[in-house]
Formats: C-alpha cells, structure tokens, sequence
C-alpha cells in the first residue's frame, strides 16, 4: 500500500520489506518498475534460507541403524552405496466412493508383474466398485520415491484407471488420544518421514484418501462416475434420516420411561 512493491500473490508470504519511509518509496518507485519475473532474486534466497540441510550420508546410516534396530518385523532398510536407501512403507486405503477398473480382467499374475504388462490397457470396457474399507497395501520404495509416484504405484496396483488427481496421500499421526491428518505434497519422499518416525505405524502411518479440495472438479469425472455419486449421496441421505429418527426415537422412550415412573411417586 506505501511502497507500492508488486509480488506474486503465492509469494506474499515470504517477501519483507522495510515501509517505514512511505513518501520517500512512493516518490522513487512506480508501478512500472515493480513489475517482476516469474521469480525474483531476494524471493528465491529467502526460500533457500528456509529449507534445511539435507542430511549427510553418515547422519543417514546413523538414522537407519536406529531404525533397523527398532524393527520387530524382516522389514529393514538398506542403505546403498550411492547414498540412497530402500524400505517399506504401507498404506491404508481409505476411500469413500467408487474406483474404476477394467472390466473382466483377470487379477495380476508374477508374470505380469515381472514384464510390466498392463492389464488395464488391453481393454476399453470399465466398471467401478468399492475397494474394501481400511485395506493396507506393503510397498518397498525408495528415498527418491515422491508421493506422486507412490499413488501411482498404488492404483497399478489395484488396476485402478481414474485420474491420479483425485487421490491424495496423507500422513495419520496421533497425539493427546486424537488423531490427525496431514496431505502431503506430492513431491514429499514418504521413505524418509518414515525413516524420521520409526517404524512404529502408531506414530505416523500412510493412508490414501480422495484428493479433497474444496471445490470438486466434476469435469474429470466420467458419466457413470456420476451417477454412482448421485446413488451414494441418496443412500448416505437415507442412512442419516434413520439415525435422527432413531435418535429422537430413544429420547421420546426414555421419555415416556421417565413420566411412567414418576406417576408412581408423591409430588
């Protein structure tokens, strides 16, 4: 407002500047000349001053040995000689509506895995189901895994061929008996925050969920997606009506429970 400096409205946030002097900005700057590129220069150091060192190769097989030495179970990680490292993480599926999946194809065999076939290539047909309620899927990944490659991985897995943009990978964490989700990013490496966490999954564990936004962008969605949308809300619609009416149901019992008693009692 006094010095008239121009930011991207992403980069508000980051940008400080001293606005003491008001008259003296305002009669050396003009709106020409706060005009910036896509990134500017102060912009760029003041994120880079942010982010954190990235960890040492040593400080990493520190955190592995920690980790692996935690471990109840054969899964360990392994730290390789480039710096990298492999591990397994799993995912709880979580999802409230409907996926689409190939029609009349048969499940993945080793064969296939090994090749890379894909099966949900050799057909056009599509049919959607429910995919069971807290279903866990194993992945062995690596450090440079990214959350974006892991929910691909993930819907290959189930043969899934919706958009991978309407799902999205959280991270569960619990604290003071509550329990708390946080999306993450989709450039964010999972191996690592589970590395971070320990392998205890009552400390932090993965779960795939729609990609809840805001505003639903019904343009990605097919026709008969739609449609088992429109049949979920009628049935989730109805399953409430019945809650309330069971609700008041139990008051108006206990009610008439409560008065049938104390027609019994003086006074």
């Amino acid at each position: 407002a006094d010095c008239r400096y121009t930011c991207h409205q992403e980069c508000r946030s980051l940008i400080q500047l001293d606005c003491r002097r008001p008259g003296q900005w305002q009669s050396q700057l003009s709106p020409e000349s706060t005009l910036l590129p896509a990134r500017s220069q102060n912009v760029t150091q003041t994120v880079e001053e942010e982010k954190p060192e990235p960890p040492t190769v040593q400080e990493i097989k520190q955190k592995i040995e920690k980790y692996n030495a935690k471990v109840t179970n054969c899964l360990l990680m392994k730290l390789n000689e480039d710096g990298t490292y492999t591990g397994f993480i799993k995912v709880h599926l979580k999802l409230r509506r409907p996926v689409t999946v190939p029609a009349g194809i048969r499940p993945q065999s080793i064969y296939d895995a090994l090749k890379e076939v894909n099966l949900a290539e050799m057909t056009d047909k599509r049919t959607s189901f429910y995919l069971p309620l807290d279903a866990v899927k194993q992945l062995h990944i690596s450090s440079t895994t990214t959350v974006s490659e892991v929910i691909q991985g993930l819907l290959k897995k189930f043969m899934v061929v919706d958009n991978p943009q309407k799902f999205a990978l959280f991270k569960e964490m619990r604290k003071d008996g509550q329990v708390l989700f946080q999306k993450l990013p989709l450039t964010e490496y999972p191996l690592y925050l589970r590395l971070l966490a320990g392998p205890d999954t009552d400390v932090l564990s993965f779960v795939l969920k729609e990609n809840e936004t805001g505003e639903v962008e019904w343009d990605a969605f097919s026709i008969p997606e739609l449609q088992n949308f429109l049949m979920i809300l009628d049935r989730e619609e109805k399953d409430k009506i019945q809650q309330v009416h069971r609700k008041y149901e139990r008051f108006k019992q206990r009610l008439q429970q409560t008065l049938k008693e104390a027609r019994g009692k003086p006074g």
